[in-house]
């Protein structure tokens, strides 16, 4: 045993985060994130042991940031220990120079190298790890890599160089592939069509099971094996009648026939579809759906359908979604080997739990209610917060993640005696877990580990994880700038509603190098993220570090609506979108303001997409920020409503209402009320904010006089995926920033676009 990374842990409340126990006197307590998490100090040669490890050097921080004596965190929660009061001789030398003018070896060069993101993760039959990744160094391709069958050979790409594995389902895409044993389907991003591929001959070449339609007008997403008839079932998005309005079907695709067949329609008659999951007999098929006007997040339905010796469905039974008792969101369906059905909805205490279908009197009951989130809103296909790791006459285990006051936990629910134990581990932030060989595969991060990939190996009992590995890292070699990083600080601030309260990670400037004189406050750069339902979390984000390693204070905001908190604190942006938003991102600047943590002259913002919409209005209706930067945003609700594609073409109908609330929250429509710079980026290929939004609020802000400028980019779609306009993109927004609201002239050498009413 390399080391225990699960002391003996008790849950003492259902509401609240459990308490942790631990009578191993070996521990010290690592202030990481916003919580103490305690180790054996053993973690720091079990890291350093890794194969062809990177973090050997994150193993000497953790041991270095130990201490067995912490503060309890009030509102102002820090996600690092303090530093010592006394000033190093490292301080005293310091260049003072003003903020946001420091030199950083994290250039944006760094930053976009560095990119690269998961769009899933899965097992072969060798219990080997597969999984997705973006390179932005290739242009944004998606590959399908796997694990290296002996430790310090390198990751082999299964995705040939002719292909790139990505479905553009409901235009975000995700659930592009599966695997079962040595066999692998995927999405080509090309054509959209799905081709089968063996995981073991390696010469052998992808083969369409799809059919060819001219085109990528059908998508398929969120497949799954049904070895019962030897078919893919899976969600089908068909456009070829109507792009903006396509067809969702379930439907099922033979994988041993020579001929390419049409797919068979299994399941139809609603606007979407996703989860579609088989028992392991191949006899029933669970799956959600939902239809206008809901978003799959505010309510939606499970099903479960009986299948006939034929492979038809002849008998459906909802599950979840439509009793009058409850308004609920139900997600992730999942059978267990004994053909137990889980899943996650929201229909009790407004958060995420999950539950467990009792089919011969068609109830369902919660495994362990708890006020955290055990899932996230469906904006991709393919999600994956939990796995059923044992499922016998002796016990059921069910490993899970959940969210609870700004950070997540893994944890493993024993469902016979409804207890739940945690499985402490260095992520603060966890996205998919995969189950494999007596382990796990955590997709997560941390206040000082970027996005990643664990294993986290159980004893016997699985009663507690015995070994931690990085498998693969977003930024391997980030953690050599470790000394310039900025760590990430929860709070909690009063919005303007009384009694109701909003958060954010709030990263202060940090460069060991530099100090700004006393008499300084640094800039600040505000996010709000996208969505608008979704939610910023604390982790190692090198765009970020940029910034802050310059003398920036950044602030990431979770404004009411955003997720994590529950449905009620979701819903707040229900009809208030454009408000609640904009008023908590300016309520968040000025505490930070009052706090005295930032220069109040010198406040920026920032957003994509809904982020991007809530910085032109809080630009257009407050008077908080002196500049903005609006990456692929909205400035036109009503132009949106007309041209939204088909997932989200009712969502503004909730978040806003009417014509003329649109009409009454779109910055384009007052122009008189803009006063400070912005500066608009556009990818020309975005199919969800068209370009004609950026084009005109730029004409218009450019008649008004203002100082204003628009960088569009040619093959770029909904979020930049090019390593060189990541690098722009992050490049002209300091430059802009710096020219117009910073006083103060950047370090690096980057070449100015023009600005129009300025240069």
């Amino acid at each position: 045993m390399s080391a225990s990374i699960h002391p003996n842990l008790t849950v003492k409340s259902r509401n609240h985060q459990p308490n942790v126990t631990c009578s191993n006197p070996t521990i010290k307590t690592l202030y990481y994130s916003n919580i103490s998490l305690s180790y054996p100090l053993s973690l720091a040669a079990l890291l350093c042991s890794s194969p062809k490890s990177n973090f050997n050097h994150l193993a000497r921080i953790l041991v270095a940031q130990s201490s067995s004596v912490k503060p309890q965190p009030g509102k102002h929660e820090t996600m690092a220990s303090a530093p010592s009061s006394s000033e190093t001789t490292a301080e005293r030398q310091r260049v003072t120079a003003p903020y946001g003018s420091w030199k950083s070896p994290i250039t944006a060069d760094v930053v976009s190298g560095a990119s690269k993101s998961l769009g899933g993760i899965s097992v072969d039959g060798d219990g080997r790890l597969v999984w997705l990744e973006s390179r932005p160094n290739e242009a944004g391709r998606s590959v399908l890599v796997k694990e290296p069958g002996k430790p310090g050979d390198e990751p082999v790409d299964i995705t040939p160089k002719e292909f790139a594995v990505r479905t553009l389902c409901q235009e975000y895409g995700g659930g592009a592939f599966s695997i079962s044993g040595d066999t692998l389907v995927f999405s080509n991003y090309e054509d959209q069509r799905l081709y089968k591929q063996s995981l073991h001959l390696e010469d052998s070449p992808p083969l369409p099971i799809t059919p060819d339609y001219g085109g990528p007008s059908v998508c398929y997403a969120d497949g799954v094996f049904d070895s019962r008839f030897g078919r893919y079932i899976t969600v089908r998005e068909d456009r070829r009648d109507s792009s903006s309005n396509p067809t969702a079907t379930v439907v099922a695709i033979g994988l041993g026939e020579k001929d390419i067949k049409e797919p068979k329609a299994l399941i139809s008659g609603n606007d979407f579809f996703a989860f579609p999951r088989m028992d392991p007999k191949g006899e029933k098929i669970a799956w959600i759906e939902w239809c206008h006007p809901n978003m799959p997040w505010d309510k939606a339905e499970l099903w479960v359908g009986y299948i006939s010796e034929a492979g038809d469905i002849y008998k459906r039974v909802c599950v979840a979604g439509r009793d009058p008792k409850y308004v609920e969101s139900p997600t992730e369906p999942k059978w267990s080997p004994k053909g137990e059905l889980f899943f996650i909805t929201d229909r009790q205490n407004g958060f995420w739990n999950l539950y467990k279908w009792i089919e011969s009197a068609n109830e369902v009951l919660p495994l362990y209610p708890l006020n955290a989130e055990f899932a996230r809103p469906s904006w991709v296909f393919g999600l994956n917060s939990y796995e059923v790791i044992q499922s016998d006459e002796q016990k059921t285990l069910i490993a899970c993640s959940y969210r609870q006051s700004g950070r997540s936990f893994l944890a493993m629910i024993d469902v016979r005696h409804s207890s739940l134990s945690l499985l402490d581990i260095p992520f603060t932030d966890i996205q998919d877990i995969t189950s494999g060989n007596n382990c796990l595969y955590v997709e997560g991060a941390s206040g000082l580990l970027p996005t990643s990939v664990a294993k986290v190996t159980f004893n016997d009992e699985k009663s507690e994880g015995i070994d931690f590995q990085i498998i693969w890292s977003s930024s391997p070699d980030c953690l050599k700038y470790e000394s310039y990083f900025s760590l990430p600080e929860l709070i909690e601030f009063p919005t303007e509603v009384p009694g109701q309260n909003a958060y954010a990670y709030f990263y202060p400037p940090s460069n060991h190098v530099y100090q700004a004189s006393a008499e300084e406050k640094p800039p600040l750069l505000l996010e709000s993220h996208g969505g608008p339902t979704s939610e910023t979390r604390g982790v190692l984000n090198l765009s970020i570090q940029y910034w802050t390693s310059r003398g920036w204070a950044f602030v990431d905001v979770n404004y009411g609506g955003s997720t994590g908190y529950g449905r009620e604190f979701r819903e707040r942006l229900l009809g208030r979108w454009g408000i609640v938003d904009v008023d908590d991102c300016c309520s968040c600047a000025k505490f930070l303001v009052e706090s005295g943590k930032v220069d109040g002259t010198r406040l920026c913002i920032t957003g994509g997409s809904a982020g991007g919409y809530t910085t032109l209005a809080a630009l257009a209706f407050r008077e908080t920020f002196k500049a903005g930067a609006s990456l692929y945003g909205i400035a036109d609700l009503n132009m949106l409503r007309a041209e939204m594609h088909k997932f989200e073409s009712h969502y503004i109908d909730n978040l806003v209402g009417s014509e003329k609330d649109c009409y009454e929250r779109s910055p384009i429509n007052f122009v008189e009320k803009f006063s400070c710079p912005i500066i608009l980026f556009q990818g020309l290929e975005d199919q969800v904010v068209p370009p004609g939004q950026a084009h005109k609020i730029y004409a218009a802000l450019k008649q008004k006089g203002l100082p204003v400028a628009l960088v569009e980019y040619e093959g770029e779609q909904h979020g930049f995926r090019k390593a060189e306009s990541i690098k722009f993109t992050l490049e002209q927004q300091m430059l802009f920033f710096a020219r117009l609201v910073g006083h103060f002239d950047v370090a690096d050498e980057i070449a100015p676009l023009k600005i129009e009413n300025f240069d």
